[in-house]
């Protein structure tokens, strides 16, 4: 058989085909990207040409949409899992950080001051409130 003949296929594959060629036309793609596309997307979908005959592999043509079908219920199934698992964790989180946020709120700290810039800040004030601190107990050891 010549290479590209849809002789193999059913009547309902070619007319298959045909409507998702119209819609690719319909988009603006040209005539031979529209129906190589079309083609390609009707061999997915069903497995090739299904009419029988000598060697034929219509019976696993046949097929194959239900095994899609299993895979397209995993694939569900996994998702919700990871929905799940998602969900536990930004909870657990929010539980590890409740009783900061209660500190925060309870000593008065400014939110502003989490960054590293505040951080600095505070860094330097304490500093300078040390080396005062040595100041004054410098002037008090020279008065006596």
């Amino acid at each position: 058989m010549a290479r590209g003949s849809k002789a193999k296929y059913t009547g309902k594959q070619k007319r298959m085909a045909e409507h998702i060629e119209e819609g690719y036309e319909d988009k603006g793609t040209r005539e031979k990207t529209a129906e190589a596309r079309a083609w390609a997307t009707v061999n997915k979908l069903t497995g090739g040409g299904m009419k029988g005959g000598s060697g034929s592999k219509a019976k696993a043509a046949r097929q194959r949409p239900a095994a899609r079908k299993n895979a397209r219920k995993a694939g569900k199934i996994g998702g919700k899992r990871r929905a799940a698992t998602a969900k536990k964790t930004s909870t657990s989180s929010r539980r590890k950080a409740a009783p900061t946020r209660a500190k925060r709120t309870t000593t008065g700290r400014k939110a502003t001051r989490t960054g590293t810039a505040g951080k600095r800040s505070t860094a330097r004030k304490s500093t300078a409130r040390k080396s005062t601190a040595r100041k004054s107990t410098a002037k008090r050891g020279s008065r006596k």
